[in-house]
């Protein structure tokens, strides 16, 4: 029976310990149920937290909660770096396609799962809102659901409808969503985003993130026609595209004319045209981010960025060096359907060098580094300073096409590098 709490530490209260969490992510993380069950750690032992990126304080990764909880993070934000560092958190490397089968086929199956919802509707419906990602597959596997119910929380379409007697506890709220507004490219991301603009077609299917680069991408796209979307994600620059209608997904193979993605990201403007919008779908990542399916949309444009990438096309995106910066995510799974779409185009897009002068063409990645896409997988690579199109191309080839959009500063040590290791000038043979 949904049982109604007045507080957060009443609903954590249905926390034993021995138990395995999963904690809704992005701009839904239950905020004040993390913070409760941080506060009353002290009375559990033995408990497994699992979650992707999550907002707020992260407080059960910190030093004195080690003996309460183990923190097993599926992707790494802000919050849990430092904790990831110092060895009170771990990082568990899996495509956000397959999270959900952890659970599906019970190898992390959750015991226990904190939610942040919608209120409920007339038949006692709530919504997941803006972040469906794995905690649907959670919520059918966990005996127990823990939710914070939002006066201000979305009411989205697609997969994230649960009915409020799978509530094992509850509480209400009214409560901003943690808001991240999108700022306006520098010169450099604006210059990498007109590169791939150009290479966008008229009835696209688009992937894309957040951040400079693909606002960038989205603020070239004006001019172009019948753009579909099917994304792991996306935040505020898609809402000019979707409002002058160069976004009207009609050409689309899956789910036309709807806005697909798994969690959305953003300013409050974005979650008030997500509140009861029929033409956006928020679906179990497991499906949003399944190649078979991605690949069926005509001409998919998959976006993604990296860290490093090395001259042989190896893409470095989730740590630098040793350090686990962020995850592996979807970029496989979208660099992937994309190259098997009919006319699609998975592109790589970083700044040349760092702020502070460092190559992000390199000729090895650093030591520790984790490869998360393939030279095998990549196609093109895009810098402020040109395309390397990597298909096809021997490694000889390769470490030519990424010297030539390397910043100027670094080329001449990227070519001793390659000659170095294929005795060569780097040109390759056909």
């Amino acid at each position: 029976m949904s049982l109604q709490c007045t507080t957060a530490t009443e609903v954590v209260s249905h926390i034993q310990s021995g138990q395995r969490i999963y904690i809704q992510g992005a701009a839904a993380t239950p905020t004040l149920l993390t913070e409760a069950l941080s506060e009353v750690g002290d009375r559990l032992t033995g408990i497994s937290i699992h979650h992707l990126h999550t907002e707020g304080k992260a407080d059960y990764a910190l030093p004195q909660q080690s003996e309460h909880f183990q923190v097993g993070a599926f992707f790494v934000g802000p919050n849990l770096r430092e904790a990831v560092r110092k060895g009170y958190a771990d990082y568990i490397p899996i495509f956000l396609s397959e999270i959900p089968q952890l659970f599906r086929r019970g190898v992390l199956a959750p015991d226990a799962v904190l939610i942040h919802v919608s209120p409920p509707d007339a038949h006692g419906f709530c919504s997941l809102g803006t972040s469906v990602e794995a905690t649907l597959a959670a919520i059918e596997v966990a005996p127990v659901v823990l939710a914070q119910v939002n006066q201000q929380m979305p009411r989205v379409h697609g997969d994230g409808q649960v009915h409020i007697s799978r509530f094992t506890a509850w509480m209400t709220c009214d409560l901003p969503i943690p808001e991240h507004p999108a700022g306006e490219p520098d010169a450099i991301e604006s210059q990498i985003g007109r590169h791939i603009a150009e290479r966008v077609d008229d009835g696209a299917t688009l992937q894309m993130g957040s951040g400079g680069i693909p606002n960038a991408v989205l603020g070239c796209l004006m001019n172009h026609k019948n753009l579909g979307v099917h994304t792991e994600m996306f935040s505020d620059g898609l809402l000019p595209l979707v409002r002058s209608g160069v976004v009207n997904n009609r050409l689309k193979k899956i789910h036309p004319h709807k806005i697909v993605s798994t969690f959305v990201m953003g300013s409050r403007p974005l979650y008030d045209f997500l509140h009861d919008n029929p033409t956006v779908m928020l679906l179990d990542v497991a499906f949003v981010n399944d190649t078979a399916v991605i690949r069926q949309n005509p001409k998919v444009t998959a976006i993604n960025s990296a860290i490093e990438v090395d001259l042989t096309g190896q893409v470095c995106a989730d740590s630098i060096g040793n350090q686990i910066f962020s995850g592996v995510g979807g970029q496989m799974d979208f660099i992937r359907g994309a190259s098997l779409s009919e006319g699609g185009r998975p592109i790589i897009a970083l700044p040349a060098q760092t702020r502070t002068g460092i190559s992000r063409i390199v000729p090895q990645l650093r030591p520790g580094s984790g490869v998360v896409t393939t030279r095998a997988h990549v196609h093109e690579v895009v810098t402020e300073y040109g395309v390397a199109n990597l298909y096809g191309k021997s490694l000889r080839q390769r470490a030519a096409a990424l010297t030539e959009i390397a910043h100027p500063d670094h080329r001449e040590m990227l070519e001793r590098a390659a000659f170095d290791r294929f005795g060569s000038s780097g040109i390759g043979f056909c």
